[in-house]
């Protein structure tokens, strides 16, 4: 037995929670099961709630740098994950990635050039696109109902008739579950490599990759690839830390760096959140136990919420994820039409999911179930659907 218990249920009501936050007037009531948005409900490691009440009871919080012990912490962490050697002077701190992106879109197109995303995709990236006053393409990935690959013709062509400049990569892709091989990672980046196109690589859920596959930075596939792109990471989703606002974001070159530095500038984001400075040094020098406790907790999760609707509601099928605590769920075969599904699942089942469509047009249909619970509310919630499933009437259509 592991020295965590993730069976434990701690009550979120109260904090001030986004997660367990049930707004009535949108259709979230306290009676559903939140299995939404990417934090997990597992206390982080010991260490770090240790570190951060020690550097509390200092009760002085004033402006932060970042000191040398930081970032020896994150790049040893990548180094001894990874194999990823980086240089300290590539590191630029964010309060968040999806910050990052915005940023990155701002610093490399300008108002009007097109940026391309791998759809179904992580939906704050269009956003931002489009709050940037850039252009959205949409390079659909393929499903053939089991796993989803890469169009890679369809990949150049919308690069070269839409005349992209920059794209943004998942990897480990959310929501789809995907971990992409070197091969595939190479095939993308020579593609960009040719059409002069930059890269953001979101690598948040790296530490998150299950038995049998390996997480590539994608800055570690060619050096030509590294000089031609921005990699962002955090704690945050590894060790439960999003209200930390703290990420890292590794940008080799130089030229691309100033850039970037130079719209942060312009944004007056200043300097770096302590306490999130405290939780992800702490993390990164005495987390790992903690991780792979955790990830052997979560793998069970996949399995058992797998099996659970393989054996009472195959209807619903499970996309085997191969990273991210996240499971992507194709419902199109419910007896409700693909856009109600959602519907469906809040108002019938009383689960409270990411609705597919979020994620892109090809989404439609799929429900995103985060998995990052003790099992016990997995398997009410996963009783719920069942339950409400096999209500429904005859598919209408």
């Amino acid at each position: 037995m592991g020295h965590y218990h993730f069976d434990q249920i701690i009550d979120r009501t109260n904090t001030n929670s986004i997660k367990h936050t049930f707004d009535e007037s949108k259709g979230k009531t306290p009676d559903m099961v939140p299995l939404w948005v990417a934090d997990m409900d597992f206390r982080s490691p010991d260490e770090v709630i240790d570190r951060i009440r020690e550097r509390c009871e200092h009760g002085i919080f004033g402006y932060t740098r970042v000191s040398g012990e930081y970032l020896n912490a994150v790049q040893g962490w990548f180094e001894r994950r990874f194999g990823w050697k980086t240089e300290s002077e590539w590191m630029v701190r964010t309060p968040g990635v999806v910050y990052a992106v915005s940023a990155a879109i701002s610093a490399l197109t300008e108002k009007g050039d097109a940026v391309l995303i791998q759809s179904p995709v992580y939906y704050p990236f269009a956003r931002s696109i489009e709050a940037a006053e850039r252009r959205t393409v949409r390079s659909s990935l393929l499903f053939d109902g089991r796993r989803y690959t890469i169009d890679f013709d369809e990949f150049e062509k919308k690069i070269v008739e839409e005349k992209v400049k920059l794209f943004i990569l998942c990897s480990p892709h959310n929501p789809v579950g995907r971990v992409w091989t070197k091969a595939e990672l190479a095939r993308m980046g020579e593609i960009c490599l040719k059409h002069n196109v930059y890269v953001v690589s979101d690598e948040i859920h790296c530490d998150f990759v299950w038995k049998g596959f390996v997480h590539t930075p994608f800055a570690t596939v060619s050096e030509e690839m590294r000089d031609i792109s921005i990699t962002c990471t955090a704690p945050s989703k590894t060790f439960n830390l999003a209200g930390m606002k703290t990420s890292n974001i590794f940008i080799p070159n130089p030229e691309i760096r100033e850039k970037f530095k130079g719209v942060l500038s312009s944004w007056h984001c200043g300097e770096p959140a302590i306490f999130g400075l405290t939780a992800c040094q702490a993390a990164y020098e005495c987390g790992e136990t903690w991780l792979e406790e955790v990830k052997e907790y979560i793998q069970e999760n996949v399995r058992k919420t797998t099996e659970y609707f393989e054996r009472e509601f195959p209807q619903i099928k499970v996309v085997a994820p191969e990273g991210t605590y996240l499971l992507w769920m194709d419902c199109r075969e419910l007896a409700v039409e693909p856009e109600k599904v959602d519907s469906f699942m809040l108002e019938r089942a009383k689960v409270w999911m990411d609705d597919g469509a979020m994620f892109g047009p090809e989404g439609t249909g799929f429900e995103r179930m985060n998995l990052g619970s003790p099992w016990s509310v997995l398997e009410k919630a996963c009783g719920q659907i069942v339950q409400a499933a096999k209500e429904l009437p005859e598919r209408p259509f």
